[in-house]
């Protein structure tokens, strides 16, 4: 039997990069899955074309409106009688701020406060306002479920000419510290799960040049991890921060268990 078989899964951003990464690692082990975009709905249209109605389900939901989360969620129940797993991966990077942020950094006096606002509200309200959307049915349907909170390494969290998406992260995984014990009286798990290194994703200017492009990681490096993360062989884990390129079969919890989030 498939690991996920039975479980409906909600991947936020699963049109691409990290998200879709999740979501197909979840379908592929017979979850059926919601997947949910701001804007883009091309691009979870052909997710679900690809693996058929009675498996995966997009829905264009704003994680930043409360009212668009709790559809979301209303639209996975309708469609597959609940949600066991949520992960928490729609954000937006530094190219909202400037396409050169690479090599041109901006300052963060010199940010439009709009966009700052903008990815606030998507990197850190964004996953909160989810959250609160699937643990309000977690909740009353009985004890159980995994949340999974995409992140990023804790140096780009501090590296010069990263705001706001750099604070925003390290916002997520404060958040994510204080859910996870506020949700464990619930058997409801909550894990930060993170590549590893830059990662081949949209956050990624179209300017980078090839050879750079060469060294970046897979989205898929987030797949297994994600899975394992969602299921029963992770229920002794939660408030942990899970690093991809750490992540194997043979030491699945990488040096999340002497760690912990805030390691």
């Amino acid at each position: 039997m498939a690991e996920l078989d039975g479980r409906v899964a909600v991947v936020t951003g699963g049109g691409r990069g990290l998200g879709r990464a999740i979501a197909e690692a979840y379908l592929r082990e017979e979850a059926r899955v919601v997947v949910t975009a701001a804007r883009e709905r091309d691009e979870i249209d052909a997710l679900v074309s690809r693996w058929g109605d009675a498996r995966a389900m997009a829905v264009v939901a704003d994680v930043t409106d409360s009212a668009a989360c709790d559809r979301a969620v209303a639209a996975a129940v309708g469609a597959f009688g609940g949600v066991d797993v949520l992960a928490n991966n729609a954000g937006r990077g530094m190219k909202y701020v400037s396409p050169r942020f690479l090599d041109e950094p901006t300052r963060f006096w010199e940010i439009d406060p709009e966009t700052w606002r903008l990815v606030i509200a998507t990197n850190v309200t964004g996953p909160c306002l989810m959250t609160r959307a699937v643990v309000r049915w977690m909740v009353g349907a009985g004890p159980g479920g995994s949340i999974v909170n995409v992140s990023m390494n804790y140096d780009t969290m501090k590296r010069r000419g990263f705001s706001p998406y750099g604070p925003s992260k390290a916002a997520l995984e404060s958040a994510s510290i204080i859910s996870a014990q506020e949700l464990a009286p619930e058997g409801i798990r909550l894990n930060v799960l993170l590549p590893g290194g830059a990662t081949e994703t949209g956050m990624i200017p179209d300017a980078v040049p090839g050879e750079a492009r060469a060294g970046l990681l897979r989205p898929e490096i987030v797949g297994p991890p994600a899975v394992y993360l969602a299921s029963d062989r992770s229920r002794h884990l939660t408030g942990h921060r899970l690093v991809a390129t750490e992540w194997s079969p043979a030491s699945p919890d990488g040096r999340a268990a002497a760690a912990g989030i805030g390691g």
